[in-house]
């Protein structure tokens, strides 16, 4: 039976023969040797000498190892820990960020994994180590224990590291492509607001002295009107309304960079630039804010007229929600969700809500913004034109 080759960049078995001796016999010079198979498919034999059997097997070692990191395509190697590539993985990952390419969220997310789960189980492994039985185990503890969001995210992040691994040439196939998919529980359906809870909200935000205090009234009005992220709301400035056309550009979205502070930052994808037409009662709410505002200013500001944290916003919001048991349950994404349905109720494409709300795919905010309980007048009225003639005979 034909032996297996070596793997590219790998060599076998070291023998030593001694090539010197002195007057009494006794070895002066040794030669290791070992057959190394190179990044061209071919086996050379290569050899190094030394004074003794020891010193010329570790120069044979070096020689090879410096040969088959030479040949491969970046500093990766078979031998490199999965924590060197990791680092190396989200750096890049930062970097995109830096360029707009990516949400420092997302970034921000990412390190959190790496460093509070990934990285304890997999870090001081070789990527030759980083098998898929061993990433198997690893998401189905991580799922049981943590939950299957983090666990599905943490398969990504190992999926892009071992992914850096393969075209780095320190490995040939991504262990994480045979990995068991991480099932989850039923789908939680998407909750909007009713018309009776959107009232119910009005009431208890116009009312209550910490919302005034913080200005949240005119500000949830403005993302039920539009359907923007509370950091894209909270990121607008006045050079961006326009009162005579009656519209909003949404360009920037307000995030916090450890080490940086706030920071205002273009949206996390092209389609998330946007310039939406606005309600003729929000255009009001807005002219009636817009007094002595200066172009370069937020539309909803701090304390001090700069730009306010949307992290502490949410925090506030809901500090003014838990005074109400019924809204308790209210985060500023369902003003999103809200507005997503209202126009779907209203008629509006797919596509058409995914421009509103700065999706590149219709499919993400028909699965994740559209409530599914919400009766539609449309529906009942086309479904009418069906059935008439039959209760009509048969009535």
């Amino acid at each position: 039976m034909a032996r297996s080759p070596l793997t590219l960049g790998t060599w076998g078995e070291i023998r030593t023969h001694e090539a010197a001796w002195d007057e009494k016999g006794k070895p002066t010079r040794v030669r290791a040797v070992a057959q190394y198979r190179d990044f061209d498919g071919r086996t050379r034999q290569v050899e190094r000498s030394g004074k003794s059997k020891t010193a010329a097997v570790n120069a044979l070692r070096q020689a090879l190892t410096d040969r088959s990191e030479a040949g491969r395509q970046g500093d990766l190697t078979l031998m490199s820990r999965f924590s060197d590539a990791a680092n190396e993985w989200i750096t890049r990952i930062e970097g995109l960020v830096k360029d707009g390419a990516r949400s420092p969220g997302t970034s921000r997310t990412y390190r959190s994994h790496l460093n509070n789960h990934i990285l304890k189980a997999l870090g001081e492994l070789r990527l030759g180590e980083v098998t898929t039985p061993i990433v198997d185990r690893f998401l189905a503890k991580t799922k049981k224990l943590v939950g299957v969001s983090t666990a599905r995210t943490c398969r990504s992040i190992i999926s892009g590291v071992m992914g850096l691994a393969v075209r780095a040439g320190a490995i040939r196939i991504n262990p994480v492509r045979e990995v068991s998919r991480i099932e989850g529980g039923p789908v939680k359906q998407p909750r909007a607001l009713t018309s009776d809870e959107q009232a119910a909200l009005r009431a208890h935000l116009f009312t209550a002295e910490k919302a005034i205090q913080w200005d949240l009234p005119d500000l949830v009005v403005f993302m039920l009107a539009t359907g923007v992220r509370i950091g894209e709301a909270l990121a607008t400035i006045w050079g961006e309304f326009d009162p005579d056309a009656g519209t909003i550009r949404i360009t920037s979205t307000l995030v916090r960079i450890k080490g940086e502070g706030l920071a205002r930052k273009p949206t996390k994808s092209r389609a998330g630039k946007r310039t939406l037409l606005l309600p003729p009662s929000c255009v009001a709410v807005l002219q009636r804010r817009s007094v002595n505002a200066r172009f370069d200013r937020p539309i909803f500001p701090d304390s001090v007229g700069g730009f306010r944290d949307p992290s502490n916003t949410s925090r506030c919001l809901r500090e003014v929600l838990n005074g109400s048991s019924a809204l308790a349950w209210i985060t500023s994404h369902v003003f999103r969700k809200t507005t997503a349905t209202t126009l779907d109720v209203a008629g509006m494409s797919a596509r058409a809500v995914a421009d509103q709300l700065g999706h590149s795919r219709p499919s993400m905010t028909q699965d994740v913004y559209l409530g599914r309980d919400m009766t539609n007048p449309l529906a009942a009225r086309a479904l009418e034109t069906t059935l008439a003639p039959w209760t009509q005979n048969h009535g």
